[in-house]
């Protein structure tokens, strides 16, 4: 080697050298630091959907179910049913809706619309009905596949017996089940542990893990142990194709005249009932959107959104009990519970629990319910 050149190669030798150790340190460094993101709009990387928490999961879903009636001359069949998809579209049972002259649902805020039945299957038992205020409405997500395994977990939501929302839990039980009631063919549907009475028919089965739709609740046996339910997944190309057929201006709908004026004492006093329900419920979940629609006019007029929710943000949790109603006036309904509300304090040091008198009262505004009046007491 020519000796000019041993100084510049010795030179080069050493810088890669010592490239080497620096880059060995700072992949030392790497490897045994945590890294820091301050970005405050990332707060969580990794999402795990086991633990979604069952109240949000019911909460949210009630939103987009409703309690449908059948009304002809001779009975009237109360059913189930979901929101699928922006068009103010229902998925339901063809049984709840087959023989109807008119159809009516009832909103999770107690609201009452009149229904057009835009299809009907023969014999798939499901149909679809058509509320246009409920266009643009969040519906439920459905499930894109059908991965369903025994021992799932599931949430049953439906209106059985009239009791609107209720919800039972329970798991996939058994699959591939195979029968036909009143003309209807029931092949592959899920067995379910949760309970199918009359009035759930219709109504949606939640996957636990997801909060999606996977099925439709449909039968149960006489003694309540066994429901069963049909795969969504079944259904979707049929109800697909009816709500892009339908135009609203083709549909016939029920009359809307007098639905709430018309209605008995005893069901005014249980919607108003329910109405409260649903508010103290929206609160407890911090749900504040839902709970301020709920407000009457005047109330809206005389309280923005921010200052409604600054009265409740601080309630980490509430009960009531002995809920009392009576109907003071036409159309309108006073309701008093004893309410137990915990609030966390602003230094966060310890949760405090007082007891109240709440006094809330019902009435309607445009044929529909609403709260016209909230006021509390301290006990």
């Amino acid at each position: 080697m020519n000796r000019k050149l041993k100084l510049p190669v010795a030179v080069s030798v050493l810088l890669v050298v010592i490239g080497i150790v620096i880059l060995y340190s700072i992949s030392q460094q790497w490897n045994g630091n945590t890294i820091a993101v301050n970005n405050p709009v990332i707060n969580k990387v990794e999402s795990d959907r086991k633990s979604l928490d069952l109240k949000s999961i019911i909460h949210e879903t009630e939103k987009s179910v409703v309690q449908i009636e059948g009304q002809n001359e001779k009975s009237t069949i109360t059913g189930s049913g979901f929101l699928y998809n922006n068009k103010g579209d229902i998925i339901t049972n063809a049984h709840v809706v087959n023989d109807a002259d008119a159809v009516y649902v009832k909103t999770a805020n107690a609201h009452t619309y009149p229904a057009a039945v835009i299809g009907v299957g023969k014999e798939l038992d499901v149909a679809v009905v058509r509320v246009p205020q409920l266009a643009g409405q969040n519906p439920l997500s459905i499930a894109e596949n059908s991965n369903v395994d025994i021992g799932d977990e599931v949430i049953a939501l439906g209106s059985p017996h009239g009791f609107q929302n209720t919800v039972t839990l329970g798991i996939i039980s058994g699959m591939a089940r195979n029968f036909a009631v009143d003309g209807f063919a029931y092949n592959n549907v899920y067995q379910i542990s949760a309970q199918i009475t009359h009035g759930n028919s219709g109504g949606p089965l939640i996957n636990r893990e997801t909060g999606k739709v996977i099925g439709i609740n449909s039968v149960g046996t006489e003694d309540g142990t066994i429901g069963f339910s049909i795969p969504i997944n079944q259904v979707m190309d049929k109800v697909t194709k009816w709500s892009q057929k339908a135009i609203n201006s083709n549909l016939d709908f029920a009359n809307a005249d007098d639905i709430i004026s018309n209605s008995a004492p005893s069901d005014l006093k249980k919607n108003a009932e329910y109405l409260a329900d649903y508010f103290f419920e929206s609160i407890t979940i911090r749900d504040y959107v839902t709970a301020y629609s709920l407000l009457g006019s005047k109330m809206l007029s005389s309280s923005s959104y921010s200052d409604f929710r600054n009265k409740y943000i601080h309630i980490v949790d509430l009960k009531y009990s002995d809920l009392s109603s009576k109907v003071i006036e036409e159309n309108k309904v006073k309701i008093t519970a004893d309410v137990t509300v915990k609030t966390m304090p602003a230094d966060k040091n310890k949760a405090k629990e007082k007891q109240y008198k709440y006094v809330l009262t019902v009435g309607s505004e445009n044929n529909q319910l609403k709260l016209l009046n909230i006021s509390k007491s301290s006990d």
